[in-house]
Formats: C-alpha cells, sequence, structure tokens
C-alpha cells in the first residue's frame, strides 16, 4: 500500500483532542499545527480517519508543499506537482478553498485561479490533450498559505466531517457535530456517567455522547468523496472499514444522558435527530427550564451550550439566566459542570470561577469553555 502524508483540519484548539484521536487509531503524528493535525497513513487510513476521526473536520491527501512569495511562483510550483497521480483524465477538478494567513498572496480568488491554470497545464503535457470535459469523478482541492508556505492537499471527505447524517433539523445556533465532540472528549465524562444538557436545542451533546457511549463511529452513514476513487482507494478497503465500524456498535450499554430544553419543539426536533442517528433508546429527552435542572445521583455533569445574548433583546436576560444555571449547579452534590459561551459575564453570574478556562472559536465566534470540575467518585471495588 502507497503511504500518505494525510492531513486533519479541526476547530483552533482542539488539536490535541484529534491527535489523541489518531493515535488511538494507530497512525503516527507527523505535525501538529494551528487548526490542524498532519499524520501518516495508507489507502486504509483515508477510510478509517472519514469514519471513525469525531474531532476532525475533513482528511487530506498531502498533494505537496513549497514557498511562493509571487503569483509566478505560485504557478510554477502547482505545475510541478505530480497531479497525474491523482486526477484521471475526466476528472471534475477545481481549488475550493484557498486560506492565506501572514503571506504575500493573499487574495482567495486568484490564488484558485492561478492554481486552477498551472494545474490544467501539467495535466495537458500528462494526457497530451487541450481541453478537459471534466465530465467523471470530482476531485476538490484545498490550498493552505501560511507565511509564504503553500499546502495543497486532495480533500477525500466532500462535505465536512460535522455532517453526521442524523442532525436533518436544527436549532437557531446550533453547535457544530464534531465541536460538541471535542468538548464532551475534553471532559472526565465516560459513558457510564450522567449527562445533561439543560439547554440541548436539536440534541448535538446528548447524541454525540450516545454515540461515544455505544462506540458508533460519526462517519459510518455517510458518503465520502473518495469513495469513487478506485485508482487511489479501493472499494474493498471503503466495505472494510464500515465492516470494522458495525462490529464495533453496542447499543446494549446502560446509559444515563439527558436533554432539557424549555422549547417543545426542540425537544420534538431533538428526538427526531436521535432516532436518525440510532441512539434515540440511549437519551432521555423532555421539556424542562433551567431553573428545574436537578438529579438524585452524584458525580454526574453539565454539557451544554447555554444562550449567549448575540441578539440585542435577549442581552437583558443572560445574567438571571446564569444566575440560574449557578444556583441549580450549587444544588448539584459533587457534580462537573463543562459550557461554552460567547457572554463575558459568565463566572461572574454564575458565582463562581472556572477552574480552567480555555478560548475556542466557534465559526468565527470567539466563545469560552468554562470548565467546573466536581470531586472524582470513589474508585468502584
Amino acid at each position: 500500500m502507497k503511504r500518505y502524508e494525510l492531513i486533519a483540519p479541526c476547530h483552533f484548539g482542539m488539536e490535541s483532542v484529534l491527535k489523541r484521536e489518531i493515535d488511538d487509531l494507530g497512525y503516527d503524528i507527523a505535525e501538529v499545527e494551528d487548526g490542524r493535525v498532519t499524520f501518516y497513513g495508507d489507502e486504509e487510513a483515508v477510510c478509517r480517519g472519514n469514519v471513525f476521526l469525531r474531532t476532525a473536520e475533513r482528511i487530506l491527501i498531502k498533494v505537496g508543499s513549497f514557498t511562493a512569495e509571487t503569483y509566478e511562483e505560485l504557478f510554477q510550483g502547482t505545475k510541478a506537482l505530480p497531479w497525474e497521480e491523482y486526477i484521471p483524465v475526466d476528472g471534475k477538478f477545481w481549488v475550493a478553498k484557498a486560506a492565506s494567513v501572514k503571506s504575500k498572496l493573499f487574495s482567495p480568488s486568484d490564488i484558485q485561479s492561478i492554481m486552477k491554470k498551472a494545474m490544467v497545464e501539467r495535466l495537458k503535457g500528462i494526457y497530451h490533450v487541450n481541453w478537459f470535459a471534466e465530465d467523471g469523478e470530482s476531485f476538490p482541492i484545498r490550498v493552505f498559505i501560511m507565511k509564504d508556505k503553500v499546502t495543497v492537499g486532495l480533500d477525500t471527505t466532500g462535505d465536512s466531517l460535522h455532517k453526521r447524517g442524523y442532525r436533518k433539523l436544527t436549532a437557531k445556533a446550533p453547535i457544530a457535530e464534531n465541536l460538541a465532540a471535542s468538548l464532551i472528549m475534553l471532559t472526565p465524562w465516560r459513558g457510564d456517567r450522567i449527562l445533561v444538557d439543560p439547554f440541548c436545542g436539536s440534541g448535538t451533546f446528548p447524541i454525540e455522547a450516545a454515540m461515544m457511549a455505544a462506540n458508533m463511529a460519526p462517519g459510518m452513514n455517510r458518503e465520502f468523496s473518495a469513495m469513487n476513487w478506485d485508482h487511489i482507494v479501493g472499494k474493498r478497503l471503503w466495505y472494510d472499514t464500515l465492516d470494522e465500524a458495525a462490529e464495533m456498535v453496542d447499543l446494549s450499554v446502560e446509559t444515563d444522558i439527558q436533554g432539557y430544553d424549555i422549547d417543545d419543539k426542540m425537544v420534538s426536533i431533538a428526538r427526531e435527530n436521535a432516532k436518525l442517528a440510532g441512539v434515540d433508546k440511549l437519551i432521555h429527552f423532555q421539556k424542562r427550564g433551567v431553573d428545574q435542572l436537578s438529579h438524585p445521583k452524584k458525580y454526574g455533569f453539565i454539557i451544554t451550550n447555554p444562550p449567549y445574548g448575540e441578539r440585542l433583546q435577549e442581552q437583558s436576560e443572560m445574567p438571571a439566566l446564569y444566575r440560574t444555571i449557578g444556583e441549580r449547579y450549587k444544588a448539584l452534590d459533587s457534580w462537573s459542570m463543562y459550557l461554552i459561551t460567547a457572554y463575558e459575564n459568565a463566572e461572574q453570574d454564575i458565582g463562581k470561577k472556572a477552574d480552567k478556562n480555555r478560548k475556542i472559536y466557534n465559526g468565527m465566534m470567539k466563545t469560552y469553555y468554562y470548565q467546573f470540575m466536581g470531586p472524582k467518585p470513589p474508585k468502584r471495588n
């Protein structure tokens, strides 16, 4: 099998979680940078990365890298890459996204256009044609330019990996599935522990937690671009990986995962999404306000994405809401609480300083992940 350098982008601040996931899959890490982890793997790693990684956004095959400070250098550097190893004569190819940071070349549209021309020039010489029909399979390219170093990747994923396939209906401000999974994985929560999300919205936190508890791979019910690239990744490898994922699922696990929302409609949406994910039997959803948050047992976890007060009419309600969160948390004996929010006075209104506070970008919005840690439960005999 061929050995590739594979790039897995992720949310900024979540690189350590993704690195741990890749380590657990058994692949060697090449580099950890802001917003992505590079690792080594063969064709099977392309399949397993797409199917099993909960916190990545996509899996790219690194085509190459070079330095470019001018558009001529960008053209020549792109033209020198071995595109014929990946793109057949009828392939549809384009630069789907270009990102540039601290570099002399910064216009995404110009970068995309020049790189496409360079790819065409290279492939014209290889395939001895002057025009490409591009009526075959799709080969989207993604490029990052950091301090004039150009890194080029072939996107094996297609739609971002956060699209697991279960969330047909969403809340007003849904949290991405891969970010929700990352945030859960930053906590000591495990499938046999209590988890409550009192602002569950469309159910993302409880559903991701239930999938973890049942050992259900996040990508086992969707398709990927590279499934049609038989010359790069054979169909048999995809079938074997999906069989491996199916064999690992255990829906007989005992769980105590709950999702509350004050809106009846959101509770219905969350239930429907959990059903589509195949974990509805592992989660209890109900209509309930945060002021009714309670649980008879100790050592549980609150993991949640409460309102931020982004809208002007909501801002005046935030202090009272966060005071209520603080009061209900205080009443829960020995619990831990993890919440992501952009609301600046969260700690002040909750009435407690977080043990840890991590800055995370949720899309383009700067948010904080406040971590209030309860005591560890006594060890079981």
